[in-house]
């Protein structure tokens, strides 16, 4: 890229740039960088939703859990999107969205 500048410098101080090469570098430019957006910006976000997703969908009765607020438990009931969780030796019970869950912390049948 700094190649490509150097370039145009070097052609527009000789003057032999033609009048339609300035604004053809300008959106080649842009082009380039939109393609280093996507590859450093987009792709690994949309990398990490789906791996995300994928733990979620993959939640399973027993599983010790994280919640985004911070709540420790283990799963005791899984429906469509909540789960039911015990999270303290009163066995306290806590309904949550599936979407709540921040990361599983000991899969059910690493457990046993």
């Amino acid at each position: 890229m700094l190649f490509l500048l150097e370039a145009a410098g070097a052609a527009g101080a000789e003057g032999a740039v033609p009048a339609g090469s300035s604004g053809l570098m300008t959106i080649v430019m842009l082009v380039l960088m939109l393609v280093v957006f996507y590859f450093f910006m987009y792709k690994p976000q949309k990398k990490q939703e789906k791996e995300t997703a994928d733990m979620r969908n993959s939640l399973a009765v027993g599983d010790e859990i994280t919640t985004i607020g911070g709540i420790i438990g283990k799963i005791i009931s899984i429906k469509d999107e909540t789960i039911l969780i015990e999270t303290s030796g009163d066995r306290t019970k806590i309904r949550l969205l599936k979407s709540a869950v921040r990361n599983v912390d000991v899969k059910a049948e690493d457990a046993e």
